[in-house]
């Protein structure tokens, strides 16, 4: 057995054990816990393992499923998807250490069923990345909707299941228009080759020399899929309902991890596989780029949500990342693959924090709020990093990605990149104004009004009376503590992912430009 199939297989078993523990949420929260944290630490011999001069694809497995279609349950990784099931396994102790602390279920639900959700949630979503057959890339595609679903359904806010229902059509559609490509391949296999097949491998050398017409055709499929999931404009409606009303631990993996499916897509799919439709589209492509930027900046200074407010935010990052990949530079396409990671972890770091902020105050409208940091000093500084984290300040993760992603784009697209610079600014703005709103001034607003009581005495205006507002403790801390130092570790030390992606890179812009 590989590494990879014991990193799809381990948290499966660990949702098994946890939903036999339903009735019992403290057991169940600790078998989650302890599952989570040994494939964490399974990242780290899969990592250690795995050779960035190598072959493309390392770790893999295979074995028939329909051998009479040439669909295989096969599984390996390269550096692109090394990294994202790294931060994956990361994120999931990170959610699972915050419930009951940021998130709140509601009373009627078990802690159980949550975690045994989050964990097939996890299970699915690395063997997503992992697939290396382009039929079970699909299954697996649709099937990581259902345990979303689920999550932002049963356990989200007033208007779950508007959101969850939102999120489920919109990927589902896509997948579908993606199958229609797929099946599109495997013809053009079928013709060359005397036999269809589904694997990637050979799809990329069957399907890069069809006539260009052909190629755009089923690069649209593929594409139109992945944009949706990342998401791009306007292709994003879906995201600001589902963000919003997600539980916050769902929200960090929506947002942190589930949109980089898209965004991988691009990569491992789109440009080897339709090298002459991606040159061709480009153009296309770039302009919902710039879009997404500025129109997710934009509309990121102008929430009064906290979590809408991510979701924007995260709406301009993937512009970042998609004017990466399609500026055809190794400098942008390394960028956007660290973005990738960096953007999960100060995401998933700001939603936690802001999360934290909402289980103090009670509402989630940033005008509720206001003063904070003289109550809460530790928590305010935690925001503070996330923050400057999120507009990509020198010394932070996000900046070094971002740095790589403008230098590279405006090589071969100044104006593309001029254009997005403007999105650094507006990021500056509309994080310093949250913090602003939130933490500074005097405490005030609906939900913390100030009593005189002293640092961490707020009055509760419904119940006429005052009441504690707690600065982070412990188990806080130690949810946080590990994403600081990634954040601030990262920023001045990036050279272990970067030498990581960099060969898988190489490999795809190859493949890009054999294609001419």
């Amino acid at each position: 057995m590989t590494w990879v199939l014991a990193l799809i297989l381990w948290p499966l078993i660990g949702a098994c054990v946890v939903t036999g523990l339903r009735r019992n949420d403290r057991l169940a929260v600790l078998a989650a816990v302890v599952f989570s944290l040994v494939e964490l630490a399974m990242i780290i011999p899969t990592w250690a393992t795995y050779d960035p001069g190598g072959a493309r694809l390392q770790h893999t497995s295979s074995m028939d499923w329909i051998p009479s279609f040439g669909v295989h349950i096969s599984f390996g990784i390269d550096g692109i998807a090394l990294v994202m099931i790294a931060v994956i396994a990361f994120l999931v102790p990170i959610v699972i250490g915050a419930l009951g602390t940021a998130d709140k279920l509601p009373q009627d639900r078990s802690a159980g069923g949550f975690l045994a959700l989050i964990l097939v949630q996890e299970a699915i979503t690395i063997a997503v990345f992992a697939a290396t057959d382009v039929f079970l890339f699909y299954v697996l595609f649709e099937i990581m909707l259902i345990p979303m679903y689920f999550l932002i359904g049963g356990y989200g806010g007033a208007n779950r299941q508007y959101a969850a229902v939102k999120f489920f059509l919109y990927s589902f559609l896509g997948g579908l228009i993606m199958l229609a490509s797929a099946i599109g391949a495997y013809s053009l296999a079928a013709d060359k080759l005397g036999n269809g097949t589904f694997d990637w491998a050979t799809l990329v050398t069957v399907v890069r020399d069809a006539p260009a017409s052909t190629q755009i055709w089923l690069f649209l499929g593929f594409f139109l899929a992945f944009a949706i999931k990342a998401p791009l404009v306007p292709f994003h409606t879906w995201l600001p309902d589902a963000a919003g009303e997600a539980p916050i631990g769902v929200a960090v993996l929506l947002v942190g991890v589930l949109d980089k499916v898209g965004t991988f897509g691009f990569l491992r799919y789109c440009l080897p596989m339709f090298p002459q439709a991606s040159k061709d589209l480009a153009p296309l492509v770039l302009v919902l780029a710039v879009i997404g930027v500025l129109y997710g900046s934009i509309l990121a200074a102008g929430q009064q949500d906290m979590k809408r407010f991510v979701a924007y935010v995260s709406i301009a990052h993937f512009g970042f990342i998609a004017l990466g990949i399609f500026a055809f530079t190794q400098q942008a396409t390394v960028g956007a693959v660290s973005y990738m990671l960096n953007h999960s972890l100060a995401t998933g770091m700001l939603i936690v924090v802001l999360g934290l902020v909402i289980a103090r105050g009670g509402s989630t409208r940033i005008s509720d709020y206001g003063g904070m940091f003289k109550l809460t000093p530790l928590l305010g500084g935690m925001l503070l990093i996330a923050g400057l984290s999120t507009l990509s300040l020198p010394g932070t993760n996000s900046f070094v990605s971002e740095f790589l992603v403008l230098l590279g784009a405006f090589e071969t697209q100044p104006v593309y990149a001029i254009l997005a610079t403007v999105g650094m600014v507006l990021a500056a703005a509309y994080v310093l104004w949250l913090y602003q709103r939130l933490m500074t001034g005097p405490v005030r607003g609906t939900a913390l009004v100030g009593a005189g009581g002293g640092p961490g005495t707020a009055m509760a205006p419904e119940l006429g009376a005052r009441k504690t507002i707690k600065d982070l403790g412990g188990r806080e801390l130690a949810i946080l503590v590990p994403m600081v130092v990634l954040v601030i570790g990262l920023g001045f030390f990036p050279q272990p992912v970067l030498d990581t992606v960099t060969p898988s890179v190489d490999a795809t812009l190859s493949a890009l430009n054999g294609g001419q």
